[in-house]
């Protein structure tokens, strides 16, 4: 025991950030903060927790600070530069970065469905019955017609087409996203109108208050993607031409800062025999990761384009509780239900009596519906 030392007094600086930075467990990282006051000043002088954050998650070098509303520490940004302050502003980052890092380690091993609505698609061939809103809807066909999302119709086959969804946290990290493209049991020969690849972008909005007057009446039926700002674009994945939910695994998990999605479907494979023109359509998208609420939340500041991480540390327990429930499925919806949520159901007004007569006599119909909910 007498021959014990503290290496930490005796290597320089750089070569103890590698060997911290060679734990297995992250965990480690914070339970190294409580092995002795040396450590723990150590730990928190170099802003550890931060580093491993970033390492995991790039996208989180973006965080111009952190906050931790309703706590004393909330002002420290802006007292005196005294050492004292100093200090207490790095035990609190500390403490939002090991908790962040505790959330994101367990949470990414249970992925669940984090699109919470449908903003926008780039073109829409007939509002609303191929609006974007069906591609949130596992079910592709209805006993009277089918369910998907339908791009114009293009000469060029290069024409690209992009779908916008908004995730259900403003800070989700997305692992996987799930394509099915729309088999046309309607037309001759089952034609599958698949994209040659696929791309994603997340981000935010450049005005929150602008996004939210346009999109008033949900979904916007023309491109919105100068309305974003895309901090992360993945690689190009090539889609095959096959009638089924495609899995586009990512590299590695993106932490979407913003929570808005871009699904770009690039070049088209199919043309319509009706008409001769090439279709995109898509009758189901879902992507998989896990929101960071209620626990952590983000602000974007403007106009840097850096935004201020929150940390609310009462409902960290709730978070990582989430981690433990079992994946969660997507609401069988109809499609009539979903557009009345993104207050589109006026289509119905427009539709003839006897269609009307025969949606509300047709009980065969009814328990059809009811058998697949």
């Amino acid at each position: 025991m007498e021959a014990c030392m503290d290496f930490l007094q005796y290597l320089e600086t750089d070569m103890v950030l590698k060997i911290f930075k060679c734990l297995d467990d992250l965990g480690d990282i914070v339970r190294s903060s409580i092995v002795s006051r040396n450590w723990r000043d150590f730990v928190i002088a170099s802003g550890l927790s931060k580093q491993m954050c970033v390492g995991l998650f790039p996208q989180l070098a973006n965080v111009e600070h952190v906050s931790e509303p309703d706590s004393k520490t909330t002002t420290l940004n802006h007292v005196g530069s005294s050492k004292s302050m100093e200090w207490e502003i790095l035990k609190r980052d500390h403490k939002v970065y090991a908790s962040l890092l505790q959330v994101l380690t367990k949470l990414i091993s249970s992925p669940i469905e984090c699109i919470a609505e449908a903003i926008s698609a780039s073109s829409t061939d007939n509002i609303p019955d191929e609006s974007i809103v069906n591609t949130l809807d596992p079910r592709d066909r209805y006993p009277r017609r089918g369910s998907y999302w339908s791009s114009r119709g293009h000469q060029d086959p290069s024409v690209p087409e992009t779908l916008i969804y908004k995730l259900k946290a403003d800070l989700c990290v997305i692992t996987e996203i799930y394509i099915q493209p729309f088999e046309a049991f309607f037309e001759p020969g089952f034609p599958i109108y698949s994209a040659k690849s696929v791309r994603f972008r997340m981000g935010h909005p450049k005005s929150q208050i602008q996004i939210e007057n346009d999109l008033a009446f949900l979904p916007l039926q023309q491109p919105a993607d100068n309305k974003f700002i895309w901090t992360y674009t993945s690689e190009e994945f090539a889609m095959t031409h096959e009638y089924r939910l495609q899995q586009f695994k990512l590299p590695q998990p993106v932490l979407c800062i913003g929570g808005y999605l871009q699904i770009e479907l690039l070049g088209m494979v199919q043309r319509s025999e009706i008409n001769d023109l090439f279709y995109i359509c898509v009758s189901h998208v879902k992507a998989l990761g896990r929101p960071l609420s209620p626990a952590f939340h983000s602000e974007i500041l403007q106009p840097c384009g850096k935004f201020l991480l929150k940390y609310y540390p009462d409902a960290l327990n709730h978070t990582l509780q989430n981690s433990s429930k079992e994946p969660e499925t997507l609401p069988r919806l109809t499609s009539d239900e979903l557009l009345w949520r993104h207050g589109l159901l006026r289509y119905m007004v427009g539709r003839n009596q006897q269609d009307n007569d025969a949606l509300n006599s047709d009980n065969d119909e009814n328990e059809m519906d009811q058998s697949i909910l």
